[in-house]
């Protein structure tokens, strides 16, 4: 989707989808695995935190990683998260699935990556973010490039630039809501 710099502010505008890789978005991209193997994350609070936040918006949230693991099925539960697409190498095939589930065009969308195989799904968003220590072709063609690194608060940090410049933020940190 060809996205100009001057029409930013109606893209984030439209956006109703936020589409989140896991390792060097959601995670500092590190691997390790424990003695017996099983493969350890480290999720940050505050993206949590901010993912219920877009959710009380009424927004929906999709996770889409090229690697599968445990650990991302049950973060995405703790937070509500419905649509969780793991060890998909074609992240396009695996967006047009999304969009079919959530029923959003990919006018709606907003992706956020770190890595060279993230690039075919930030081309096909309406809105492409970067982490702040993503490789430098995904921060060359990003629209936003968080201020801070993945797994580091990064989808907090993304959820917060959307809601303020859709004017939502304001409205929605200072409503009564339940505790998440």
């Amino acid at each position: 989707m060809p996205r100009s710099p001057d029409d930013l502010t109606d893209r984030v505008e439209a956006v109703r989808l936020l589409i989140l890789d896991v390792d060097g978005v959601l995670t500092d991209g590190s691997i390790v695995y424990s003695d017996s193997g099983e493969e350890l994350k480290r999720f940050h609070v505050r993206d949590g935190s901010g993912l219920k936040l877009w959710q009380l918006a009424g927004m929906r949230t999709a996770i889409l990683s090229g690697r599968s693991s445990p650990a991302v099925s049950r973060r995405a539960a703790e937070l509500g998260i419905e649509i969780v697409l793991q060890g998909r190498s074609d992240k396009l095939a695996a967006l047009a699935e999304i969009l079919d589930v959530t029923g959003c065009a990919a006018s709606q969308s907003c992706a956020i990556g770190d890595d060279l195989q993230d690039l075919p799904l930030l081309n096909a968003a309406s809105v492409a973010v970067a982490v702040a220590d993503a490789c430098p072709e995904v921060r060359r063609m990003a629209d936003y490039v968080t201020a801070t690194p993945g797994g580091r608060g990064a989808a907090r940090d993304l959820v917060e630039w959307l809601l303020k410049r859709q004017g939502r933020w304001d409205d929605l940190i200072t409503s009564d809501r339940p505790a998440g």
